[in-house]
């Protein structure tokens, strides 16, 4: 390593060479190109690579030794033992001294990880590790995987994967929505979606080359009847609206279904936590519905970790050939190593049994958050579902007042008014008209949790209304 460091020597300047020299490795590891235990070259062979005599590089070393720099080990070598310490990540400074430095992240979007069996979870990593090196990759994905994937469907969402259609793994919702409008789509092709709604798909699809058209939802999700008919595509999140939480009801996916068929176009339906329902069983998936014009979408990201990086496709063959065809052309495809991962935990009963926790474990977290939120006095909106729930407020300077307030007494949320188009990717697209707070719950620990939401709350309460607030998705029931 040390052969890579920037150790230039000026013979001219008025400094001792010696101190340049100590100068230049301080200055390394203070940068961090070098780490404490490093072990530094001899002083014989650090001088013959700067062309110094041995005198110069070891009163460099004893000025190093003497500022606690570097420490010899006999018939070891030198190294280097202090680094500066890492940069401390920042927080949300609180106005409560007892939160003082503390942030709470009540955003949506991430998995409870405190459910996750740790002596599982190393066990799979272990015998992932144990496998055999990849040589080359296969595209569709790990055969192990894709039918751990297609049990897992089967057995959770009652979806049989694999007669006339095609399980392929993904890197992810977001990359296998820009996948998909590359191996389908052409440049200026439109894309209906939800809004508010996912931007991340957004962002996919536009950079992509793909017109995204806004289509309103309400308390049943996404409204087919104000799908515009120049499209080749619609996404849509039927199982559990995001944000807003609504759940596609039966008559709905039939209306969606039938305007997918007359029309022409595919639907792509995110099930991106369709395994977190604990209410009552969840309706049968699009894609069981009419695997001909779905294309299904599922991630690893919110029920066990985003560290895995791996989701699921599974879509008509058709379908599935244009995405491999793709990833030939462009020589992507998902890492083996989070495939591998799921398929150990898989395999010995470990994914079966989280998802079990996981659904023990939510329910009280949605209860406690509920709860204090209408003690309040607030509205909560969504289905019982998923892993965050919705406060609806009345302007977009109610929800910013609460995001500023919140975040000045450490607690971090989320404002719906970012999950409109126009908001992140399309100033052009019409304003954001649902304002609110989407409040997370998985993320944080049991502790971290039952602090941060009367925060929150009082939050919240301070700049919410009495006049009637949007959206108008469905109740929470308690």
């Amino acid at each position: 390593m040390l052969e890579e460091l920037p150790l230039a020597l000026d013979r001219d300047a008025s400094e001792p060479l010696s101190v340049q020299v100590a100068d230049g490795l301080r200055a390394a590891a203070t940068s961090g190109l070098l780490r404490a235990s490093d072990r530094l070259p001899s002083s014989r062979a650090l001088a013959r690579r700067l062309g110094v005599s041995r005198t110069v590089v070891a009163s460099a070393y004893d000025q190093l030794h003497a500022e606690g720099w570097l420490e010899g080990k006999r018939g070891s070598g030198t190294y280097l033992t202090t680094a500066p310490a890492a940069a401390p990540a920042p927080n949300h400074v609180a106005a409560d001294p007892d939160l003082e430095g503390v942030g709470y992240d009540l955003l949506p979007g991430a998995p409870c990880v405190e459910a996750i069996d740790r002596p599982a979870w190393r066990r799979a990593w272990r015998a992932a590790s144990d496998q055999p090196p990849v040589i080359r990759k296969d595209r569709a994905g790990e055969p192990e995987y894709r039918a751990a994937v297609a049990e897992h469907l089967l057995r959770h969402r009652g979806l049989s994967a694999g007669s006339d259609t095609v399980v392929l793994a993904t890197a992810g919702t977001s990359s296998a929505v820009g996948e998909l409008a590359a191996a389908l789509l052409r440049p200026g092709d439109a894309v209906a979606m939800e809004e508010p709604g996912y931007q991340r798909a957004a962002g996919a699809l536009l950079a992509a080359g793909i017109r995204v058209l806004p289509v309103p939802v309400d308390a049943e999700g996404l409204r087919v009847d104000d799908l515009p008919s120049n499209i080749k595509a619609v996404y849509c999140t039927p199982a559990h609206q995001f944000p807003l939480g609504a759940r596609m009801p039966a008559a709905r996916r039939v209306q969606l279904v039938e305007f997918a068929r007359r029309t022409g176009v595919f639907v792509i339906e995110d099930d991106y936590d369709g395994e977190l329902r604990y209410d009552t069983a969840p309706l049968p998936l699009l894609a069981a519905m009419a695997p001909d014009v779905i294309v299904h979408l599922g991630t690893t990201s919110k029920i066990l970790s985003p560290v895995l990086g791996v989701g699921w496709l599974v879509a008509a063959p058709w379908v599935a050939a244009a995405v491999l065809e793709h990833r030939d052309r462009t020589g992507t495809s998902p890492s083996p190593a989070g495939q591998r991962v799921l398929a150990e935990l898989a395999a010995h009963g470990d994914l079966a049994r989280h998802l079990r926790r996981l659904r023990r474990a939510l329910p009280p977290r949605r209860e406690l958050v509920v709860t204090e939120l209408r003690r309040h006095g607030l509205t909560v909106v969504g289905d019982d579902a998923g892993s965050h729930v919705v406060v609806p407020l009345p302007t977009a300077e109610a929800e910013q007042r609460a995001v500023d307030a919140a975040a000045a007494r450490g607690v971090v949320l989320d404002g719906l008014a970012r999950h409109h188009l126009s908001a992140q990717h399309d100033t052009r697209a019409a304003p954001p008209s649902t304002f609110g707070i989407a409040l997370g719950y998985a993320a944080p620990s049991s502790h971290d949790l039952r602090a941060a939401v009367p925060i929150a709350a009082e939050c919240l309460a301070e700049v919410a209304t009495r006049q009637p607030a949007r959206p108008s998705a469905a109740p929470a029931r308690s």
